[in-house]
């Protein structure tokens, strides 16, 4: 079969987040079983930041067994990638099915346009809140009208869509605003256990410290709820528990990264934390495996991957019961839920871990076996497949 993948942004901007690694793993997954598999993207490459465009990038490359292919993007509009190109590379390649993942995007409504036209079966993956997004009801006045101006095209590209896929229930329930549940059909994300393998020591190694330490990675934002757990770390500075532990944060900038400096040194916490930015894909796979235990204290998640890359090394997670999180993370079971905004609560929790290796060693054991018999890249990309067949013999 051939299939085009479609997403914003594809290696080697891997800082982007989920949906780049779930685009990418469905094209290794389904081009090692013979399907002639091309990604079609941006040329962002997030070199220093989420705004870098790179025309050295070869517009085609072979990576693995799959294809991608990169237009220039001549606009960006608050993460909004506007690349032409892509139409033509499209319309010219002519697919058996178009898969678009993340779509509130320039690339999905052209993929929709280019379904149409060729008719063309769509398949589309969201990964991006489409009603539910905090920025959709708190960002400026810019934003929130390019927001207004995406809503027409955000309903063409579902009505477009011949199946729309979700990750959970939470996810499922955005969706029935928009279609009819006979479109839509639940496969849960899954990580590539293949990749999620780290030499030993390696990460401690290369930023000198010995000490077991608390994760958080992801975005420097908001959203992220990075301030709550700089809240939660000077609720717990004074705390003998942690005279020995510290907290690594790492991520890239998403507009939050100064005030999270000033409100280190403001809390005076600096020397319980440990910040890195831009971290390589090496280093993000090392963090999670030498690490004590992960902390996501999100305000918002629709089916975050973090979490189930923890778990595949074994690390249970905190994080808050909101929006789809409470669908990946079972508290008590895998890791422990909190109330957003509650860094007291962060805080205890954090402590009940700390204290409790017993408890933690359980957790992290319990969403090991989560994601390998379930939330996992061959398991999902099977449920992709069978999807697509039926799709294109409908």
């Amino acid at each position: 079969m051939k299939i085009a993948l479609v997403c914003p942004a594809s290696l080697p901007a891997t800082q982007f987040g989920g949906i780049l690694f779930l685009c990418v793993d469905i094209a290794k997954e389904t081009s090692n079983n013979g399907n002639d598999v091309t990604i079609y993207t941006t040329d962002l490459d997030f070199a220093n930041n989420p705004n870098t465009f790179n025309r050295d990038l070869p517009n085609e490359e072979i990576i693995d067994n799959f294809k991608i292919k990169r237009s220039h993007v001549w606009l960006n509009l608050h993460l909004f990638f506007i690349n032409p190109g892509i139409y033509f590379q499209m319309m010219k390649d002519n697919p058996d099915i178009i898969h678009t993942i993340g779509i509130r995007s320039f690339q999905s409504y052209i993929a929709a346009i280019v379904a149409k036209k060729k008719k063309i079966p769509l398949v589309i993956s969201d990964q991006g809140g489409l009603t539910t997004h905090p920025e959709l009801k708190n960002s400026g006045f810019l934003r929130k009208i390019l927001y207004k101006l995406q809503s027409p095209m955000i309903k063409f590209i579902i009505n477009q869509a011949s199946k729309i896929i979700v990750a959970n229930e939470y996810e499922e329930k955005i969706f029935l605003e928009f279609s009819d549940s006979n479109k839509i059909q639940k496969i849960r994300n899954g990580v590539n256990l293949n990749t999620l393998k780290s030499t030993p020591k390696y990460f401690k190694k290369k930023y000198g410290f010995d000490y077991p330490f608390i994760l958080f990675i992801g975005r420097f934002s908001k959203i992220k709820g990075i301030d709550i757990l700089l809240h939660a770390i000077n609720n717990l500075k004074d705390r003998h528990e942690l005279k020995n532990i510290k907290f690594v944060i790492m991520g890239v900038d998403f507009g939050f990264q100064e005030q999270m400096f000033q409100m280190i040194d403001q809390l005076n916490i600096k020397g319980q934390i440990h910040v890195i930015k831009n971290p390589s894909r090496d280093d993000v796979i090392a963090a999670y495996s030498e690490s004590e235990f992960l902390v996501l204290p999100s305000r918002w998640e629709l089916s975050p991957l973090t979490p189930l890359e923890g778990f595949a090394f074994k690390k249970p997670v905190i994080s808050t019961n909101v929006h789809g999180i409470p669908f990946t993370i079972t508290n008590g079971e895998n890791g422990i839920l909190v109330e957003d905004e509650d860094y007291v609560g962060l805080a205890n929790a954090i402590l009940e871990l700390v204290n409790d290796k017993k408890k933690c060693m359980e957790f992290g054991l319990s969403g090991f076996n989560l994601v390998q018999n379930e939330c996992n890249t061959k398991s999902m990309v099977e449920k992709i497949m069978k999807s697509y067949v039926q799709t294109v013999n409908r």
